[in-house]
């Protein structure tokens, strides 16, 4: 998102637009998606080359310096240290108080957002076309190759399986050691991140115009033509319906693979994933600078301008 935290509001469901709490300027381009620590510390990275912790009052607590553009998104450990990665090539491990834990070095840029395996292991990919396993204190379990950039952020399922989409137009399953499961071949590039399902059904788009399902064994489900291009991360609802951004359209898809419902938000694309509460409520930046919050119809209930520039950060809602 652009030039400041603006995503902070009330979740009011089919109210009018809800108060802003607070907006906090970040200085420069941010489409880091937030995390919130225990302690309602928000992190977010932007693209002055620092990610920012700041008090639930929108006051700084900490910045802490990569000194290149951060577009990945943050993810926290049990013991409260801040996983992401930075433009400057280095995976960034940093503690609450906002000193440096370690970093680990790719080569390339580390644009791709953690996944923290409950052991601690940190999976994340790089545009060096390497996507790695670290362990907690920064030392490496293993990597794997793949044919061109990594910028998909991995799922990992309930029995470890890492799954993660490459520029080289594949979808990977790798074991917890690393070896591959199985490659998924698309007609372009997969920059979007995967879903999961309950039966472990497995969720993503590619730049080839199609969203795809496929069984855990690597086989295809379904496939379904969506008639634009997709850079949006799918999201499940309580139901199992999956959301994502198409072009400029948010649209819903069943689990068999049917088109649902297509809201047209504005003439901006819609790059950012959605966030789907309990409630059945969807949150979806559009139009360049509105959020939009859909119901389960995809009848819009209310929208917020927030920004003066194109939203590409996914909403964080804090509990």
């Amino acid at each position: 998102m652009a030039v400041g935290l603006a995503a902070v509001v009330a979740a009011h469901g089919e109210m009018p637009p809800p108060p802003t709490i607070w907006t906090r300027p970040l200085g420069y381009h941010c489409d880091s998606a937030a995390a919130i620590g225990a302690d309602g510390t928000i992190y977010v990275g932007a693209f002055d080359g620092r990610l920012y912790a700041i008090r639930p009052d929108s006051q700084t607590k900490w910045t802490y310096e990569t000194g290149r553009e951060i577009h990945s998104s943050p993810a926290i450990g049990k013991d409260g240290t801040i996983y992401f990665g930075s433009r400057d090539g280095c995976l960034h491990a940093v503690a609450p108080d906002g000193k440096q834990r370690w970093r680990f070095a790719t080569g390339g840029w580390a644009d791709s957002s953690p996944a923290l395996e409950n052991d601690g292991t940190i999976y994340f990919g790089s545009r060096n076309k390497k996507f790695y396993a670290l362990r907690t204190d920064g030392s490496k379990k293993w990597e794997f190759a793949t044919g061109d950039a990594v910028v998909s952020s991995p799922a990992i399922a309930v029995d470890g399986t890492v799954y993660f989409g490459s520029y080289d137009g594949k979808f990977y399953a790798l074991k917890p050691d690393g070896t591959k499961k199985w490659e998924f071949a698309t007609g372009g590039a997969i920059v979007s991140s995967p879903a999961i399902a309950a039966d472990g059904t497995v969720y993503f788009t590619s730049l080839d115009g199609n969203f795809y399902a496929l069984h855990p064994d690597g086989s295809q489900k379904w496939r379904l033509k969506t008639g634009g291009i997709s850079r949006s991360s799918p999201v499940l609802d309580e139901r199992g319906v999956i959301y994502i951004g198409v072009n400029t359209d948010l649209a819903a898809i069943t689990a068999a693979g049917a088109l649902a419902w297509r809201r047209h938000l504005g003439d901006s694309p819609v790059e950012c994933a959605p966030t789907v509460t309990a409630a059945g409520n969807i949150y979806a930046f559009g139009n360049y600078n509105c959020l939009y919050a859909l119901n389960t119809n995809g009848e819009s209930q209310w929208k917020l301008p927030v920004s003066r520039m194109t939203v590409t950060a996914t909403p964080t809602l804090d509990a």
